[in-house]
C-alpha cells in the first residue's frame, strides 16, 4: 500500500510499529515444536542517523536453483542520497550475511510496496510502486506507476526498470499494492509468464461515490522485460477511501495446470477471479469467504494494520498437490485472528476457515500482517505474522506457523527476537516477507531499533 507521508492528510488513517531482541514461545497450551536447525535472527539493514530512518514493507524470495541465494527488498525511508528509494538485499550464504543494493530511482519518486518473485530458472524480479505529487493538492510535478527490476545473477546486478504501467504529469489514477508471480510449471502452456495484479484508485482518498477502486491485471510473456497493456478484472469496484470499502490486496498465483487465480479483499468479502488462458481473459468474480470486521483493522498502538488475503497453490508432489490456499486476518472471534481457507477442486468449493494462531479464543490479543508461502517441494504451508498472543499490552512478537497436513493443523515457532512496543507515529509498512523451498523457510521482517527507527532482520529455519 501507499507509504504514508507524515504531512499527508491521511497519515492518521494509516501508519506504524516498534521492536528489540529475545526468544519466546508462542501459544497458550500449544505444543512446542522446533525445526531441525535454525539460525539466530540476522540484521539485514544497518540504520544510522546519517542514513535511513527506517526500513519497512519487506518481501523475500529463495532462489529455487540455489537455495542459499536469498533476495529481499524494502523501502528505506529518510535516506539522503535519493527520495525514499527501495533497496535490494542479497545473501549467497543462506541469510548469514547480506549485501545492500539501492534500486535505481532516476525520477526521484517515492517508491514502495516491494515484491520479490523468483522464476524457476533463478531469474528474480523486484516489483514496486513509484509516485510523486500524491499528497499535494496542486503538485508542481506528478507521476504514478508500477515498475519492476530484473536480475539474472541472483540479485547482484539489475537491469533498468521495466514499466508495468505509468502515468506521467498526473497523480490520477493512483496505482497501488501490486503483487507478482511467475508461472513456474514446466508442463504449463504458459510456463515463464509473469503476472501482476493491483488496485487502481481513480482519485486516492476521494469520498466521491463516482470515484472507485478496481483490480487491474497485466502479464509479461518475456520474463518481465515488457508487459502487455493492463486491464480491469474486478466486476465490481469499491470506494476510493483507503479502508474496508476499497478493493485491495490482489495477489495472483498459478495452479499446477497454469490456471491463474487472483484473490482480493473488499466490501463484499474475499473475492476470486480465475483465468484459464494464461491471463488473457478472466471470468466472473466469486466471493469465497466473508471477512468479519473487514480487512482494515484497528490494532492498539499501530497506525494501520490489515488482514488482506494472500493466495498460494501447492505445487509439490505430495497428497495435497493442486490445493489452493488463501490466508487472511479477520475479527470473527472479537479480535484479529489469522485464518486459512483451502480448495481441493480448483476453487469450485472452499473449506471453512481454520484458525492459525494458537492463543486462547476471544482473548482480545491481536494478530496482524500475515503472509504465507507454500513450499513447492514438501507442500508445507508456512504462515508468518505479528503476534500478541503471549505478550502483555501492545508488546508484539513474530510467529511462524507451519502445517504439514494441508492446513488442518499447525505447529508454532517463535521467531527469536524480543517483543516490541509499537510507535504509531512511525510508519511501519503493511506486511512482512516469507518464502519456502524444500524445508527451508526464510522470514524477513521489520522491527524497531529505537523509538524512531526500524530495521529489517531475517530468520532462516531449516526443517
Amino acid at each position: 500500500m501507499i507509504p504514508i507521508s507524515v504531512q499527508s492528510p491521511y497519515s492518521l488513517a494509516r501508519c506504524s510499529r516498534p521492536l528489540v531482541v529475545v526468544l519466546f514461545l508462542i501459544g497458550w497450551g500449544a505444543r512446542p515444536a522446533q525445526p531441525q536447525d535454525s539460525q539466530p535472527v540476522i540484521r539485514v539493514t544497518r540504520i544510522s542517523p546519517t542514513e535511513a530512518r527506517s526500513a519497512v514493507e519487506v518481501s523475500v524470495g529463495i532462489n529455487p536453483t540455489q537455495p542459499d541465494n536469498l533476495v529481499a527488498a524494502a523501502i528505506m525511508r529518510g535516506y539522503p542520497a535519493s527520495k525514499e528509494p527501495n533497496f535490494r538485499f542479497v545473501s549467497h550464504d543462506g541469510g548469514a550475511t547480506w549485501t545492500t543494493i539501492p534500486a535505481l530511482n532516476p525520477d526521484q519518486r517515492t517508491q514502495g510496496d516491494d515484491v520479490i518473485a523468483f522464476h524457476a530458472d533463478g531469474t528474480v524480479i523486484h516489483g514496486y510502486i513509484c509516485f510523486t505529487g500524491l499528497w499535494d493538492q496542486r503538485p508542481t510535478r506528478a507521476a504514478t506507476g508500477i515498475f519492476i527490476g530484473r536480475s539474472t545473477d541472483g540479485g547482484n546486478t539489475w537491469e533498468p526498470p521495466a514499466i508495468v504501467v505509468d502515468h506521467q504529469n498526473t497523480k490520477t489514477p493512483m496505482e497501488d499494492k501490486p503483487w507478482f508471480c511467475f508461472d513456474r510449471q514446466p508442463d504449463s502452456d504458459h510456463f515463464g509468464n509473469l503476472y501482476a495484479s493491483w488496485t487502481r484508485f481513480d482519485v486516492y482518498g476521494s469520498e466521491d461515490p463516482q470515484d472507485t477502486t478496481q483490480i487491474l491485471f497485466a502479464r509479461s510473456t518475456d520474463g518481465g522485460r515488457t508487459f502487455e497493456p493492463v486491464y480491469r478484472i474486478s466486476d465490481a469496484g469499491g470506494s476510493c477511501v483507503d479502508g474496508d470499502d476499497a478493493v485491495e490486496g490482489a495477489v495472483p498465483c498459478v495452479g499446477v495446470d497454469g490456471t491463474v487465480y487472483v484473490a482480493w479483499a473488499g466490501p463484499r468479502g474475499i473475492e476470486m477471479d480465475v483465468s484459464q488462458d494464461g491471463g488473457q481473459t478472466f471470468g466472473t468474480d466469486r466471493v469465497i469467504a466473508t471477512m468479519h470486521g473487514g480487512w482494515d483493522h484497528q490494532v492498539e498502538g499501530v497506525g494501520r494494520a490489515n488482514g488482506m488475503p494472500v493466495t498460494a497453490v501447492d505445487h509439490s508432489s505430495g497428497p495435497f498437490r493442486g490445493s489452493i490456499y488463501v490466508n487472511f486476518v479477520d475479527e470473527r472471534n472479537g479480535d484479529p485472528d489469522v485464518f486459512l481457507i483451502s480448495s481441493r477442486d480448483s476453487g469450485a468449493t472452499w473449506s471453512e476457515p481454520v484458525r492459525v494462531n494458537a492463543d486462547r479464543l476471544g482473548n482480545g490479543r491481536d494478530q496482524f500482517f500475515t503472509w504465507m508461502a507454500v513450499d513447492p517441494v514438501d507442500g508445507s504451508i508456512n504462515i508468518a505474522y505479528y503476534d500478541r498472543g503471549a505478550t502483555e499490552g501492545t508488546r508484539t512478537g513474530i510467529t511462524l506457523a507451519r502445517s504439514r497436513d494441508g492446513g488442518r493443523s499447525f505447529e508454532h515457532f517463535a521467531v527469536p527476537i524480543a517483543p516490541f512496543t509499537p510507535n504509531p507515529k512511525v510508519f511501519f509498512g503493511d506486511y512482512l516477507g516469507i518464502d519456502a523451498w524444500d524445508g527451508r523457510v526464510v522470514v524477513a521482517f521489520m522491527h524497531f531499533t529505537s523509538p524512531q527507527t526500524t530495521a529489517l532482520s531475517a530468520a532462516v529455519f531449516d526443517f
